[in-house]
């Protein structure tokens, strides 16, 4: 391997982990006895990662509860973005026995939120 192929893979290394990640947290039951998961979403959350948000939030509406997604660590949100947080939030009130939260989100997030009248899907 040459300097210069190690200097493009450590590029494509930092491009890939700035991408979309999250972590997954059962945390028990709440107040009301429905059991809790709070999903971490770190990184950007655009067109080329909105589906794999979805892929691992879908599998645990099916599950029920309520489920706390955390969009502290979001990076960016486009509109692609946008629309897999609307989808998985109709996905949760079309089950019926799941609530789906956001919570932490940031300035950005919440000025999108209101520049799209998305602000009563988004409150608690």
């Amino acid at each position: 391997m040459t300097d210069g192929s190690m200097r493009l893979r450590g590029k494509l290394e930092i491009m890939a982990t700035n991408m979309f990640h999250a972590d997954v947290e059962k945390a028990g039951t709440d107040e009301k006895g429905n059991k809790v998961t709070t999903v971490r979403c770190h990184g950007r959350i655009v067109s080329d990662t909105g589906g794999a948000l979805k892929g691992l939030v879908k599998p645990l509406i099916g599950e029920g509860g309520r489920i706390v997604l955390d969009l502290g660590d979001v990076s960016q949100l486009d509109s692609s973005g946008l629309g897999a947080l609307v989808a998985l939030k109709a996905t949760a009130v079309n089950h019926g026995y799941c609530i789906l939260e956001f919570e932490h989100l940031t300035p950005r997030i919440l000025e999108l939120v209101k520049i799209t009248n998305l602000t009563a899907m988004f409150a608690k």
